[in-house]
């Protein structure tokens, strides 16, 4: 889910930021707060229309790069913005009322697909939604086929379209417990009724908190005892690398984890894919002075896929895998 962000602290290269013509960066409420990594590509991104990013040589090379040049304008969201809001405005419940108030509210009980098309439906005809929508949701349903994890833990649930689809997926691929991690209890009520709709309680589990909190909770409660298979990341930006490092340290990650970052354009999150794209040297010099502290000695391969927000606009998953441990 693509959006503002809060906080952060870290300046860093805008190397997946679109050409634009911004040399000083003002936005009222925003800047001073956001680090110009975080602040610069929202900007950019509010300011153009839908359409690709350059790309050098070098990086094609370097990434594995998704081509969808034949993305279906016509299934493109509405604004996400309104009257400069995101979401929380009241959209959320707006969704849910849509939804069970739809003539063929029967056929959808159920079925993850038709209630996935629900929301999408409300998303292009009523209010944009922060979901990760049908491009990049599919990469991430093709990994989950590919891996065929046990277990799934994702962190930002928000109105469950990744739940009720990486879910689905999951269960399809003989996997058993989706753990879904959302900060707001509003959305998390939301997400609970509409994976209870596509008739997937007994697959997805929702925790309310923020990702630290719930990854600690699950943890501690012995429901996340051993090796994560694979985690998905999708909640406020500057706590992926955190949120990462404490999975680290808890040894939920390790040979074999599969790790999904979302929106690494949209915004964009350098310290995360600094992170993931280090090697163990250089990944042992940047914790000496971190605050938060991982396990540098985990090495990991990492990808970046590029595709598509549902309004148009390009973004990048980052996947990356954990490969082994330096001893």
């Amino acid at each position: 889910m693509a959006q503002p962000q809060e906080d952060g602290d870290q300046d860093a290269q805008q190397e997946h930021c679109p050409p634009c013509s911004i040399s000083e960066v003002s936005i009222s409420g925003l800047n001073g707060e956001l680090p110009s990594w975080q602040l610069h590509p929202v900007v950019c991104f509010l300011q153009q229309k839908p359409r690709r990013l350059h790309r050098t040589a070098r990086e094609k090379s370097t990434h594995l790069i998704m081509e969808t040049l034949d993305f279906d304008r016509s299934r493109i969201y509405k604004s996400w913005e309104v009257d400069g809001k995101f979401h929380s405005d009241g959209r959320e419940v707006a969704l849910l009322e849509y939804v069970y108030s739809r003539p063929d509210i029967d056929q959808l009980r159920g079925n993850p697909q038709k209630v996935l098309e629900a929301i999408d439906d409300f998303a292009r005809s009523v209010t944009g939604l922060i979901n990760i929508g049908e491009a990049k949701g599919a990469v991430v349903t093709k990994l989950i086929a590919d891996y065929k994890p046990a277990t799934v833990l994702e962190l930002g649930g928000y109105v469950g379209y990744s739940a009720i689809m990486f879910g689905d997926a999951l269960s399809k691929a003989g996997g058993k417990r989706y753990h879904s991690v959302e900060k707001s209890p509003l959305f998390a009520a939301v997400a609970a009724s509409l994976v209870d709709l596509a008739g997937l309680r007994d697959v997805v589990r929702i925790t309310v908190g923020t990702g630290a909190e719930g990854i600690q909770r699950l943890y501690d409660a012995g429901v996340l005892k051993s090796q994560l298979a694979m985690a998905f990341f999708d909640h406020h930006k500057p706590s992926y690398t955190s949120d990462l490092k404490r999975c680290e340290r808890l040894g939920l990650v390790g040979p074999g984890t599969v790790l999904i970052a979302d929106n690494m354009i949209l915004p964009g999150n350098p310290p995360y894919a600094e992170w993931v794209r280090a090697s163990v040297a250089e990944k042992q010099e940047l914790d000496k002075d971190a605050e938060e502290k991982g396990n540098p000695n985990l090495q990991y391969k990492s990808r970046s896929i590029t595709s598509w927000e549902p309004s148009g606009h390009e973004d990048a998953l980052e996947i990356t895998e954990c490969v082994g441990v330096e001893a």
